[in-house]
């Protein structure tokens, strides 16, 4: 991991190359022409210029050897640029995680070298035309090939879709089928038989490369298994979605701030009947304030799975979901929002904030669309609630009601209402048997993303009331603010678990007219309603914040 000032000479290093390299109007300008600036990308992985990727690559390999944490906070910086060029700079990462995962010691020393020395540019080549996200399903075939009764190599025949650096990759890291299962390759680029068709004509992210690719016969010497044992590709797959997943989640934090970081100055400047947008509710506190707390909530769980990650708990691919879930939902609202903030230029290819929207929308879909995130999150907490007989959110709600007595003005106790109402839909959901309805299993992940979110930046708001937060966490906000922001985000969490469960479960035939009553009960929507007391004041301070303006703290609900 970096020391804290070796990362932000980084983002600083960073900032300075956008500044220089990739302002406003070059950006738009090749947006408009759908380009990749292929060389700004070499350049940016040049160990000799900016080095970006060093970040990435173990130092025993020649890199900085960066943490989950310190790679969060560059991919967040990298999408507050471009999306595009992001995802480009990803896609090697991306590319070299079966390597780094699975390679032999030789393998790893061979290509994680020669990405850090020579900035080798890498593609991740998984996803197919037919099986899409789903890995297991592939067409892709490895047959091997053999000499003396021997395997000395293999052919691979197949195609891949939407791959990111598909057309300017040096190498690619290729999932294919084998006799013994998914495995993964290593192709490089002038392989016989390996071809890659022109760009996609993409809605956003026209600055990143992106092409299907297509095998025909293509000979690969044995040493390019990756790991050197055939069908460990899925599992040295998944070993690294927690920790993708969540730099994607870092993607759609850093966009969805780029825009509101567009929107909030415009409205200073925008005159509407007399006074700047900047001042009025139905502006602030609707297009700004509600999507700078789901940022901020997606932030902590963010950083919460960053510190685990490093803390060495494992890949935690369930709060990887979540955090890429939140994340990626709420920049893909905010840029829109922002869209709307801006009116007619914000629909206008002149301004970014139309281009940020149209960039931010991939994340809600590749490395996992938001669906199979719901997915991902229910299964796995729908066990955590078996498992414990019911009392798994029951646990988590007395927690954060602990933390509320610590620290009555962080939100903990509103996001303990929604803690306890979940805990009580996941149970009836049991009873009446409601997971066979797929719907409801996707609403489930939903629910349980933003119930943890909201008691994840209650923790932060109180961390960091402590001075207790990390010293790589961003801190855009103080105690006062950010405890403001949590109250905010834990009152629309609970609405949303009690109120919109109740519709579902309602809606899946759980409860009876004769249930109903105690139902309710067991919701706390009484509860739940009156913590919405206060919303608007913490609005208007929360408001007051963002603009730089006099404010007073909004008392805690």
């Amino acid at each position: 991991m970096l020391a804290q000032k070796t990362l932000k000479l980084s983002v600083k290093s960073l900032k300075e190359f956008a500044k220089k390299r990739l302002p406003d109007e070059v950006l738009i300008d090749l947006d408009e022409r759908d380009e990749c600036p292929v060389e700004i990308v070499r350049d940016m992985c040049n160990p000799d210029k900016l080095g970006i990727q060093l970040l990435f690559i173990p130092e025993e390999f020649g890199g900085m050897g960066g943490g989950t944490f310190d790679v969060y906070c560059i991919c967040e910086e990298m999408a507050r640029i471009d999306l595009g060029i992001a995802t480009s700079v990803l896609a090697t990462f991306l590319g070299s995680d079966p390597i780094t995962v699975g390679a032999t010691h030789e393998q790893k020393k061979i290509w994680l070298s020669r990405i850090a020395d020579e900035g080798l540019l890498f593609a991740y080549g998984a996803t197919e035309p037919e099986a899409g996200s789903d890995l297991g399903a592939l067409r892709t075939a490895a047959d091997r090939v053999m000499q003396d009764g021997r395997i000395v190599g293999y052919k691979i025949n197949g195609n891949k879709q939407w791959i990111s650096n598909g057309g300017i990759a040096g190498a690619y890291t290729v999932l294919a089928s084998t006799p013994a299962g998914p495995t993964w390759f290593i192709v490089e680029k002038d392989a016989k038989g390996f071809t890659h068709d022109e760009p996609e004509d993409k809605h956003g992210i026209r600055l990143s490369n992106t092409a299907a690719l297509a095998f025909n016969d293509v000979y690969v010497d044995a040493d390019r298994l990756i790991g050197g044992v055939e069908g460990q590709g899925l599992n040295q797959a998944q070993a690294v979605f927690g920790y993708t997943r969540l730099m994607v989640a870092a993607f759609g934090l850093g966009a969805g701030w780029a825009a509101l970081d567009r929107a909030i100055p415009y409205s200073t400047k925008r005159i509407q009947a007399g006074a700047p947008l900047s001042e009025k509710q139905g502006y602030t506190h609707k297009l700004i304030v509600p999507h700078v707390a789901r940022l901020e909530a997606a932030r902590a769980y963010i950083e919460q799975t960053a510190e685990r990650i490093d803390a060495g708990e494992g890949s935690l691919n369930t709060e990887g979901a979540i955090a890429k879930y939140m994340a990626t939902e709420a920049g893909n609202q905010a840029a829109d929002a922002s869209i709307q903030a801006l009116g007619g230029y914000g629909y206008t290819h002149e301004y970014m904030v139309e281009k940020i929207s149209r960039d931010v929308r991939i994340t809600t879909i590749y490395e996992g669309t938001s669906e199979i995130m719901e997915m991902t999150i229910s299964r796995d907490r729908w066990q955590l609630h078996l498992k414990t007989r019911g009392q798994h959110y029951h646990d988590k709600a007395r927690e954060l009601e602990a933390l509320h007595a610590r620290h009555p003005d962080v939100g903990a106790g509103i996001a303990a209402l929604a803690h306890h109402a979940l805990a009580e839909l996941l149970e009836k959901a049991r009873v009446a048997r409601l997971t066979r309805y797929q719907h409801i299993l996707l609403r489930i992940g939903e629910w349980i993303a933003y119930a943890e979110c909201a008691g994840t930046l209650a923790r932060r708001a109180a961390l960091l009331a402590e001075n207790k937060l990390n010293e790589k966490a961003n801190r855009r906000f103080d105690a006062s603010a950010l405890a403001a922001v949590s109250r905010i985000f834990a009152r629309e969490a609970a609405l949303k678990v009690a109120e919109e469960g109740l519709r579902w479960v309602c809606g899946a035939g759980g409860v009876t007219d004769a249930e109903m009553p105690a139902f309710e009960a067991s919701l706390q929507l009484p509860a739940v309603h009156r913590a919405q007391s206060g919303l608007i004041s913490d609005m208007d301070f929360v408001a007051d914040v963002l603009y730089a303006r006099a404010a007073k703290p909004a008392i805690a609900a």
